[in-house]
């Protein structure tokens, strides 16, 4: 199928982007990578009357650390995070970089944006994953020209809804804290699909004892989610084994109801649950 006509609009500079979004409204939308909003279109799901490409403005490309954290220019691609120097991200952000390989293919990573990921709001990607599990900050710009910042814990409302703004634009995604011990692993029925379950941990880890950590699941709900009653085991502290980690996946695989769809029942959802957790934590051990 081919999109519903649309009239195109090419952003020269933030300040036209505001512009253009006030004076369109809500029959706008954005365009940068144009990954899975052009997919949506050429099926009829998303039917913009006005496209504002964005492609253009280089100063939301960007991948940088200091005193705030790393942080990301919205049209960074997932090929440039993938392909950052450890000088730049180093071990405690080197768990970005690994989970890009889980995006789509090479044509897909070069094309598509941090940003527009975020902005998508898919409950199984990747980057939406992570900024929950790392509390990522979302940068706004709103359409007086400020900023707002969004905690990605308030990002995620629902199926592809966010808490963004319809006259708002994400310039950048801040990551404040390092994470030397978290991995990303996930399931799909081919390599490059989206993902059935996705698991993330960040693990506290000393001396062969762990003292903590987070967990965050993808594919078993509307959003990202957090799982406070796996994490409150692992905060009670234990050493590095499988009596830990199998312990938590279990704990994470009961605390969640996932659906069930054609990419799986909620008992095949709560069963790749256990094993992804379990996969996720010894490799975030292993860092």
């Amino acid at each position: 199928m081919k999109p519903a006509a649309f009239s195109y609009h090419r952003a020269r500079d933030l300040a036209g982007v505001g512009a253009l979004l006030t004076e369109l409204g809500p029959d706008a939308k954005l365009i940068a990578g144009g990954q899975s909003l052009v997919a949506m279109m050429n099926f009829r799901l998303a039917r913009p009357q006005h496209l504002i490409d964005i492609g253009g403005l280089r100063e939301l490309r960007h991948l940088r650390v200091d005193d705030a954290g790393l942080r990301i220019g919205a049209l960074t691609t997932h090929h440039d995070v993938e392909t950052a120097p450890d000088s730049l991200l180093g071990p405690g952000f080197a768990v970005l970089r690994d989970a890009m390989s889980w995006i789509g293919h090479l044509p897909i990573r070069t094309r598509g944006t941090v940003g527009g990921s975020i902005a998508h709001g898919d409950a199984t990607a990747e980057w939406c994953l992570l900024a929950v599990l790392l509390d990522a900050e979302i940068v706004a710009r709103t359409p007086s020209g400020g900023r707002r910042v969004i905690p990605a814990r308030d990002m995620f409302l629902g199926f592809f809804t966010t808490a963004l703004e319809p006259e708002e634009i994400i310039v950048e995604i801040v990551f404040p804290r390092r994470a030397p011990h978290a991995a990303l692993a996930e399931f799909a029925e081919r390599r490059g699909d989206f993902a059935t379950v996705a698991a993330a941990v960040d693990l506290d880890v000393a001396d062969g004892v762990v003292r903590g950590g987070r967990i965050a699941l993808g594919g078993v709900g509307p959003v990202p989610q957090r799982v406070p009653e796996a994490e409150a085991l692992l905060a009670e502290g234990g050493p590095i084994g499988s009596e830990l980690f199998e312990s938590c996946a279990e704990t994470a695989a009961a605390a969640i109801e996932p659906p069930s769809d054609g990419n799986g029942s909620a008992r095949y959802r709560r069963q790749l649950t256990r094993k992804l957790v379990v996969s996720a934590c010894w490799e975030a051990v292993s860092r």
